[in-house]
């Protein structure tokens, strides 16, 4: 039997002040990728083990208070979004069923 997927595209016209937030929160949520990425990689060179999901969710009350703009400008559930994607981007890429993570770019897809 075959499978037919549905999917729905919808197309947003935000508001000026919309833009900004979603510009804002873009740019905290590639921050805090890149941010964590790069401790994950220097902590399994350092130790040829990966972080746990804990450690990346336990970053963050530090980074808010050290960055006060990701705390102002960014939900917490949103960057913990983050840290759930980073933590399964890197097992799949263990299990060799997908390549290694990249650092995200501000010129990238959003």
């Amino acid at each position: 039997m075959i499978q037919l997927l549905k999917a729905v595209k919808v197309r947003l016209y935000p508001t000026p002040e919309q833009e900004l937030a979603l510009a804002k929160s873009f740019g905290c949520v590639r921050w805090y990728w890149n941010f964590a990425l790069n401790a994950c990689i220097q902590h399994y060179q350092e130790t040829g083990k990966s972080l746990k999901l804990a450690t990346y969710k336990g970053m963050l009350p530090q980074l808010k208070k050290e960055y006060l703009w990701l705390k102002e400008d960014c939900y917490s559930s949103v960057l913990q979004c983050v840290a759930i994607n980073l933590d399964r981007a890197y097992k799949n890429f263990f299990k060799g069923q997908a390549k290694f993570p990249r650092f995200k770019s501000k010129h990238h897809k959003q």
